[in-house]
């Protein structure tokens, strides 16, 4: 890779540093609302809003980058996400709240697909899973950055803070990008002969044989997304109840998204240089044993950080190893396509997380509970990882198919 190349990555890596601030910004913010006479257990609604606006702009924006190019969909998502962001830090309402958040997550959904297969474009082949994981390893490194750093921005510029911050860094990085990644459109050479680019290549993800491997893709996506965004949206909230401070919530909230960051890094390794079905069986395995454990123990701040950085730091991790898998199983003409729906489909999931979340601290839900339900999702994964193998013999026939038609005329 040459310096530029590089350097783009690296920028693209820093927009999803800045979407998991963004994304971890809410999640602190909310117990720290209560003085604006706000009730936590009404922010349900708010998450949500932020992944009908992924989910949106995932399905019917993001697919644009396979014909017109990465860069336009990347740089405008940036730049309406830095608006949004800093407008919601005006908000005082959650209907107010609920708005912004709903604009942010429309042009993160634009621009976040795109991220993920230019950085897949730009890798060489046989690190390509490597690099699309190292990239969007930004998002666990941001919430970590911002669960460490929220003590001292509250302190600085209050709740408000939490929001000035990755509005800035969007708006820079929009200005960045702009000026270093190219405009060109997506290679089209892997598009077989007599075929046409689609005008809506999302479409084609449910035909044959596409839908199969899109599918399992999307299933295990939705399946994580519930725990995560569960998990991220009200884990500061959660903790306090079961003995820590609001600040040693927030920072035990940063620490799970490192140790994810770790975990996402060597299960992409793994699922470049080995079994990509049996990776994936050992992550949210590993992830479902950790929540159990949580589960069946009484609260105690070392063991349940231990056990969270495996539960917790798996669940983003996840989200950074299955994009790395996407690039496997879709010629790169699908790959925003497929990330993108694979966002409006894993939405499905994600949208209850925060409901869910939102009814167990109104019903008091004991903190043990509240984390141990995050065990069912894991281990629905883990059966649908069983599937992978048949989901990846579906491209290598369409390839084979290909190959043989050339070979004959």
């Amino acid at each position: 890779m040459n310096g530029r190349t590089l350097l783009s990555l690296v920028l693209l890596g820093g927009v999803f540093v800045m979407e998991g601030f963004d994304i971890a910004a809410m999640a602190l913010a909310v117990p720290r609302l209560t003085d604006m006479g706000l009730d936590p257990a009404g922010f349900g609604w708010v998450f949500t809003a932020l992944l009908v606006g992924l989910g949106a702009g995932g399905a019917l924006l993001a697919p644009l980058g396979d014909r017109f190019g990465r860069r336009m969909l990347i740089v405008g998502g940036c730049v309406i996400t830095g608006a949004a962001t800093l407008a919601t830090s005006t908000a005082g309402s959650i209907t107010e709240f609920l708005v912004w958040r709903f604009v942010t997550g429309l042009a993160l959904g634009a621009c976040l697909p795109n991220v993920s297969a230019l950085s897949a474009e730009l890798a060489p082949d046989r690190l390509r899973a490597t690099i699309m994981a190292v990239v969007s390893a930004g998002i666990p490194l941001g919430i970590a950055i911002a669960g460490l750093t929220a003590p001292e921005i509250i302190d600085l510029g209050g709740w408000q803070g939490l929001f000035v911050a990755p509005g800035a860094m969007a708006v820079a990085l929009a200005v960045a990008l702009w000026l270093i990644l190219s405009g060109e459109r997506p290679p089209a050479e892997d598009v077989k002969p007599g075929e046409k680019r689609a005008k809506l290549p999302q479409l084609v993800l449910f035909s044959a044989p596409w839908l199969f491997p899109f599918m399992v893709f999307a299933t295990m996506l939705a399946l994580n997304a519930l725990n995560l965004y569960l998990l991220n949206s009200w884990l500061p909230t959660v903790l306090p109840q079961a003995g820590m401070t609001l600040d040693d919530a927030a920072r035990v909230s940063g620490v799970v998204q490192l140790a994810g960051l770790a975990i996402g890094i060597g299960a992409s390794l793994l699922l470049d240089r080995w079994h990509k079905a049996w990776t994936l069986v050992l992550l949210f395995g590993a992830m479902a044993v950790c929540f159990a454990g949580v589960f069946v123990t009484a609260p105690d701040p070392v063991m349940w950080t231990v056990l969270l950085c495996v539960g917790v730091g798996g669940a983003s991790a996840g989200g950074m190893v299955l994009p790395g898998l996407c690039a496997y199983l879709f010629p790169a003409r699908l790959l925003s396509s497929a990330v993108g729906m694979g966002v409006l489909v894993a939405r499905l999931g994600a949208f209850a997380g925060p409901p869910l979340g939102g009814w167990m601290l109104a019903n008091e839900i004991p903190a043990q509970t509240f984390l141990g339900v995050a065990a069912l999702p894991a281990l629905a994964c883990v059966v649908v990882a069983l599937l992978v193998p048949a989901a990846l013999k579906r491209r290598e026939a369409v390839e084979a198919k290909a190959e043989a038609e050339k070979a004959f005329g």
